[in-house]
């Protein structure tokens, strides 16, 4: 990290080496659009960039970098749906693991951005609530309403 923030080119790749496949998959999953997650994922990664100078070194890089992707994903997702597009993509299961049935895949889509990134943080990327919150930037019990909100609504829909 300290490399990246005095502005080394490889301590930079190697950063985008290691957070690239769970920031584009964190995007994904909000957005259920793979060009849209790729263009998230590459513009969340340059405004982490860009602000590095600011970054405390003390913290993990990962979740700071996620509350990035998420806030964007969730901000394409809103402007999405109020250009009235469609919201679920057919390649839903493009970047899931295997061991991700398209029924709950499909279920996720369903729910509005806000549910869907918490548990995409929570059960996906496998942060905390205590790291969501922070991540975030929300209380913890937001983050504990939405998830359980959220699965509330993924155990109707499934």
């Amino acid at each position: 990290m300290r490399g990246a923030q005095q502005g080394s080119v490889s301590d930079l790749e190697a950063l985008f080496r290691t957070h690239w496949p769970r920031a584009f998959r964190a995007a994904y999953l909000v957005a259920h659009d793979a060009a849209a997650a790729e263009d998230i994922a590459q513009e969340s990664f340059l405004a982490a960039i860009r602000s590095l100078d600011r970054f405390d070194r003390r913290r993990p890089f990962g979740p700071w970098l996620h509350r990035i992707v998420v806030n964007r994903a969730i901000d394409w997702t809103r402007a999405r749906r109020l250009r009235g597009e469609v919201e679920l993509s057919d390649s839903v299961a493009a970047v899931a693991e295997p061991s991700e049935p398209d029924e709950t895949l499909s279920a996720l889509a369903h729910l509005p951005p806000e549910q869907r990134a918490v548990i995409v943080l929570r059960y996906l990327l496998e942060l905390t609530p205590g790291e969501i919150a922070d991540a975030l930037d929300l209380p913890r019990g937001t983050v504990n309403s939405r998830l359980r909100r959220g699965l509330d609504a993924l155990g109707e829909e499934l």
